[in-house]
């Protein structure tokens, strides 16, 4: 038997947890001296609140060791083995932090897969090795099948503003005071396990979702299932709006709407909304 674990960082919701028997453990948001488990203590929209009330961004952190081991140790000594799906090594020390306490475990008992990704770039990942456990795969199986999907999976996200992106530290003062001037909305990529400025849309929102739906309708013959998730900070509307055209354009595919938690929501602010799916290995 297999048990997988991903972070609050996946950004599945509640329905894709239970139904694939994902369990989460929460990364940490800090507000001036008050820590909140991500997705447990906090919600986005009590995180915007703050951000708003504090006018700063909080630091976050990943779980600690004793929480990998605690949420761990009841499935070894059932002797089930353990599948954890982290965000990727680049962007959070989470990965390493759970291969040290993984050693702790008997040898073969608890695996870490780094996603090299984000949000639902992770969550695509972690519903695709649950169908493998179904399948009966044994886990270095799995494992195989994950480092190659993680090299395929397409994550972009349209920002509305750069403040956040200033204010945590990600592009500079002058950046985001031209940005604003020019009213640019950067879209935002995840190559080789690094956020990275993609293309940069300048002037109405509709041009950058334009530009990010013209790249999915491109892969539309080359997208690995029927499943793409259209992922939202804040921005139901404009992911509905992402949804409808998609779909038309590709009736065949199961397109789930959801929302980001509030790591992914401090890298990028309100209004943020992506496109993300698995493209086939080529």
């Amino acid at each position: 038997m297999i048990k997988i674990f991903a972070d609050s960082t996946c950004d599945l919701s509640t329905e894709l947890l239970e139904k694939y028997n994902i369990s989460i453990i929460p990364l940490y948001v800090i507000f001036d001296s008050k820590t909140y488990k991500d997705g447990v203590d906090i919600t986005a929209d009590m995180f915007f609140k703050l951000v708003e009330e504090n006018n700063s961004l909080p630091k976050t952190s990943m779980p600690s060791p004793t929480d990998y081991y605690e949420a761990f140790k009841p499935y070894v000594e059932a002797g089930i083995q353990v599948l954890y799906i982290s965000i990727s090594s680049y962007l959070s020390g989470a990965a390493s932090s759970a291969n040290i306490v993984a050693h702790e475990f008997k040898e073969g008992m608890v695996f870490i897969h780094d996603s090299k990704n984000l949000s639902t770039g992770i969550g695509l990942q972690v519903i695709k090795a649950a169908e493998y456990v179904s399948m009966g795969l044994a886990m270095n199986e799995i494992l195989i099948k994950l480092d190659e999907i993680s090299k395929n999976v397409k994550t972009a996200f349209v920002i509305d503003t750069l403040d956040y992106l200033y204010k945590g530290g990600r592009c500079t003062s002058i950046e985001s005071l031209i940005g604003g001037i020019l009213k640019i909305k950067p879209i935002v990529k995840v190559v080789d396990g690094k956020m990275v400025i993609g293309q940069k849309s300048r002037g109405k929102l509709e041009k950058a979702y334009k530009i990010m739906l013209q790249e999915a309708y491109e892969d539309k013959n080359n997208i690995e299932s029927k499943r793409i998730m259209v992922t939202h900070a804040q921005g139901l509307d404009e992911a509905n709006f992402l949804k409808n055209e998609l779909s038309k354009a590709m009736p065949d595919k199961e397109i789930f709407i959801t929302d980001a938690g509030c790591v992914i929501s401090s890298h990028c602010g309100k209004k943020t909304v992506g496109i993300l799916y698995i493209k086939k290995h080529q």
